[in-house]
């Protein structure tokens, strides 16, 4: 077996002793090949490299952005079509600092777990075929969002570019401030789904592929908790910045087994695509990472496009 380690130095967590001690992990069970992304799209090029060249497997270590990377470079263009039986495996030993990818497939947080882990999967064969979903040209593998999930990830990256680190208590700072940033501007989202009417004055909007939305340390946050790999894409959103009713929506989204509700919160499971229109200019993300201003954006999923080597789901 063929594999390409493709490590992220930069990422929050990865080290170089981690990294090394990975890959000679690795190098005792497979021809392995290592490769450091040293600027941004790398990941996706090294990824394309190793289709092209006919690798078995391509392991991410890294954070989520990484992932994403890697996954775009993979599969390409976005569209709608099956599963390609010539793409590498993807594995994920996790590097960044939240890792949503990886935690919702079941891959232990810690890395040294999670090589040791990977290692037995990959000895078993264990993997399995997943879901993603598509928008704006662009693969994503656990969330995307319009307003402020996006206006977060922009101060997340506009902190990075200080030189800040990324942290738990750096996201919730950045999200409390923009939410009380955009609480003067008027609703500008319409929302469209597959068989319903066209929900307007809706200020933020969350698409998930998969639960939980993401972690707070070790805290799960579900906003839709019956999405997942195995299904269509899971919508939250909010037609109200009131800060009574945002607070209870908080609330339910940080229980342990969150199931949000409320008569301001529109929450639907398994749709196969939304399509969202703004009457002015609002900021997209793709799995944490900001891409900019958007008056019209669809978001889709294709099930069972990838294959990755993970646990088997538990079945409840």
């Amino acid at each position: 077996m063929r594999a390409l380690l493709i490590v992220n130095p930069n990422a929050t967590t990865t080290t170089p002793a981690g990294r090394d001690r990975l890959a000679r992990a690795l190098a005792e069970r497979v021809s392995l090949t290592v490769a450091h992304t040293t600027h941004r799209g790398h990941a996706a090029e090294l990824a394309r490299s190793a289709h092209a060249d006919g690798m078995d497997v391509v392991v991410a270590h890294g954070g989520d952005g990484t992932v994403n990377e890697i996954v775009n470079g993979l599969l390409g263009t976005p569209s709608e079509r099956a599963a390609d039986p010539t793409l590498p495996l993807l594995a994920v030993v996790p590097g960044g600092s939240a890792n949503v990818f990886a935690r919702s497939l079941g891959v232990d947080a810690d890395p040294v777990k999670a090589t040791a882990q990977l290692l037995d999967l990959l000895a078993r064969r264990t993997t399995r075929r997943i879901g993603l979903g598509h928008c704006d040209g662009r693969w994503f593998v656990f969330n995307a969002g319009l307003g402020l999930d996006a206006q977060v990830c922009e101060a997340i990256d506009l902190s990075r570019l200080g030189g800040r680190k990324v942290t738990t208590a750096r996201y919730v700072v950045h999200s409390i401030t923009q939410f009380f940033k955009s609480k003067g501007a008027e609703p500008a989202l319409t929302l469209t789904l597959p068989g319903r009417p066209p929900i307007p004055g809706v200020y933020y909007a969350f698409v998930s592929n998969s639960s939980p939305w993401t972690y707070l340390d070790k805290r799960p946050v579900h906003t839709n908790p019956g999405t997942s790999f195995d299904t269509g894409l899971g919508v939250f959103a909010m037609t109200t910045t009131a800060v009574f009713a945002s607070l209870r929506v908080v609330r339910q989204l940080l229980a342990r087994h969150g199931n949000p509700n409320s008569r301001r919160l529109v929450r639907v499971d398994d749709v196969t695509r939304v399509q969202a229109v703004s009457s002015r200019p609002i900021g997209l993300q793709v799995d944490g990472d900001y891409l900019g201003l958007r008056t019209e954006v669809e978001f889709v999923s294709v099930p069972a496009v990838l294959e990755v080597v993970a646990p088997t789901p538990c079945v409840e």
